[in-house]
């Protein structure tokens, strides 16, 4: 029984004011997701050393999924937490390479709540696509200020970003923001929530920080104290990053009850896969971090509080659940608009939430890291149930009797192996149409022209790619592979391509060197590595099944190509030659439609 059959059945609209449905009683939805922080890195889940006071308190006021799951990286994360859809359906089960955008046809959190009526805002990470239509201001959300790629400073970012005061892109244009990354987003959601207000609409703020993904900065203020307690400067800076975050979630916490938001407002903190740099310290007794198919790899927590609705006692829901289930919750705990002919891999968890006499069967759920271009069965996987895991096809735990996956039964229970297998095999059938498809990027739809490619959505066929800043910094020259984008020409017509060893906002030529850029506090940023000086004698440029080369002069910026494009499905492949004669991938492309 779903939720809003209980209430049909029991001819009721809300029940103590726990189930608003008019459109004047939805409540607003503030969204908090960090980046690389585990179960274990809040001092409430029992860290000895890590202090997250706003975290705790949260904690303390919250339903708690204890047994919830995500992919153990992020862009999978985000890619069903968004869609509702296991992340190898949805597109992303990479972070680079072309396989960390979300494909189209996928709903996403910003589509369900525009169409109800809230306004949506994005602030931070998005990591599903950079170019159009996979760009969040692409995919529903009304106001978006978000970095480039899957962090700052990576290849899509503007150009010398290093957390402070850098260059975000508000609405997809460039905007020059003062202050660390976190308390950008964190201010930007904060203007965003007023304007709604002022607009008398209902909203929907996604933060998502960047924080404490690598390459780690911050204040000094926030890690240098952690340093005294024996750790290394890389978790001192990481366990600060979490703390910066916990002040953040803090005051605007605080921030939302002053305005007299807070008590209609659902305010979710969760995470979107395990620790990277926490588990030495704490790992709240899982095996695995960030990466693993263990339960360490992508067991988070996940806090949601509603005062208006009566959850504000801390209370833990020990049921399986995950990532997918978040959208689905959201339409009924909101009243949505479901999307039309669209099925849900997740399931709603209300009943759970509002404790209601429904059946909750055990259920078979599975994560997996691919981190390829073209998804391999049983690579990196974990089969779920309340009780079980198998991994990778093979090892056998019983959770109940032994949580941290020490002993592995496969040989005591050959019976529940073939059970948990039998299951994946239904599971990987049901997505397989999904791994020939590529996410195409559109060239020539005004919402983006010009585009701009970047080598950190090649197609390497698992090669390597330019991912960051300091790789393209270091002249990465790609392994001889030239960069491969999968496009859909929208209309035919004039396309001018510019290949670019630097991005436009550099003003640099090809064959420049650049100096290194400042240090910010923290470890070494992606800018400081010195930029390599290239010589080049050739660009060479395919779009379908035309192809042109060009020498290159000194002092050029770019390598200029025009052709006249069918509309279609293509691939543009492009290199540079170097003096030496090594192939090295274009790590920029402008494309405009002329």
């Amino acid at each position: 029984m779903t939720l809003r059959s209980f209430f049909l059945i029991s001819g009721l609209t809300s029940i103590a004011g726990l189930w608003p449905v008019a459109a004047q009683e939805r409540p607003n939805v503030v969204l908090v997701i960090t980046d690389d922080q585990g179960y274990g890195d809040i001092s409430a889940h029992g860290n000895p050393v890590l202090k997250t006071p706003a975290l705790d308190e949260l904690h303390g006021e919250s339903i708690r999924l204890t047994d919830y799951h995500v992919s153990p990286t992020c862009s999978p994360t985000r890619g069903a937490l968004m869609s509702g859809h296991f992340t190898n359906r949805a597109g992303p089960w990479h972070t680079i390479m072309g396989r960390s955008l979300l494909f189209r046809g996928e709903a996403t959190l910003g589509e369900v709540f525009a169409n109800s009526g809230y306004r949506t805002g994005m602030f931070g990470k998005w990591h599903l696509g950079d170019n159009y239509p996979y760009r969040p201001e692409d995919r529903g959300f009304h106001e978006v200020v978000r970095h480039g790629g899957g962090g700052v400073g990576q290849t899509p970012d503007y150009w010398n970003n290093a957390y402070f005061d850098d260059t975000y892109f508000h609405n997809g244009k460039p905007k020059k923001f003062e202050g660390y990354c976190t308390d950008v987003y964190f201010d930007s959601a904060k203007r965003f929530i007023e304007d709604s207000v002022a607009r008398e609409e209902p909203f929907f703020a996604y933060i998502s920080t960047n924080a404490p993904h690598s390459p780690f900065h911050v204040a000094d203020r926030y890690w240098k104290p952690y340093l005294k307690q024996g750790l290394s400067e890389r978790e001192a800076i990481f366990f600060g990053m979490v703390a910066n975050i916990d002040e953040n979630v803090g005051a605007i916490r605080e921030w939302l009850a002053a305005r007299d938001l807070q008590e209609n407002t659902l305010f979710i903190f969760t995470t979107d896969n395990g620790t990277a740099n926490g588990e030495k310290v704490w790992n709240a007794g899982m095996r695995g971090k960030k990466g693993s198919e263990y339960d360490g790899g992508h067991r988070v927590p996940f806090f949601l509080h509603w005062p208006k609705a009566g959850l504000t006692n801390g209370r833990d829901i020990a049921q399986l659940s995950a990532h997918v289930d978040v959208l689905p919750t959201l339409i009924d705990l909101c009243g949505l608009q479901a999307p039309v002919d669209y099925f849900f891999d997740g399931r709603s968890l209300a009943p759970l939430i509002f404790q209601l006499p429904t059946a909750w069967p055990d259920r078979f759920l599975v994560t997996d890291s691919q981190r390829v271009q073209d998804p391999i069965k049983w690579r990196k996987s974990s089969v779920m149930t309340q009780r079980w895991r198998l991994i990778n096809g093979k090892e056998l735990y019983d959770m109940a009797n032994d949580p941290g996956q020490e002993k592995d039964i496969a040989s005591e229970r050959p019976e529940m192996v073939r059970n948990l297998r039998g299951n994946y095999e239904k599971w990987w059938r049901s997505l397989e149409p999904s791994f020939s498809k590529f996410a195409e990027l559109v060239l020539g739809n005004p919402a983006e022209n010009p585009a701009v490619l970047t080598s950190h959505d090649w197609l390497s066929g698992n090669r390597g790619v330019a991912w960051n800043q300091s790789s393209v910094r270091g002249g990465k020259i790609g392994n001889g592979y030239p960069g491969k984008w999968a496009v859909e020409v929208e209309t035919a017509g004039t396309y001018q391509f510019s290949l670019r060893r630097w991005p436009l906002e550099s003003n640099a030529g090809l064959d420049d060197a650049l100096p290194p850029g400042e240090p910010v506090p923290g470890l070494t940023a992606f800018r400081e590595t010195p930029g390599k000086a290239l010589k080049f004698k050739g660009a060479f440029l395919k779009v379908g099944d035309q192809s042109d080369e060009k020498p290159v002069s000194s002092g050029q910026e770019g390598v200029d190509f025009s052709m006249e494009l069918p509309p279609g499905k293509t691939y543009i492949e492009a290199y540079f030659t170097t003096a030496e004669g090594e192939k090295m991938g274009v790590y920029y492309i402008l494309v405009e439609k002329v």
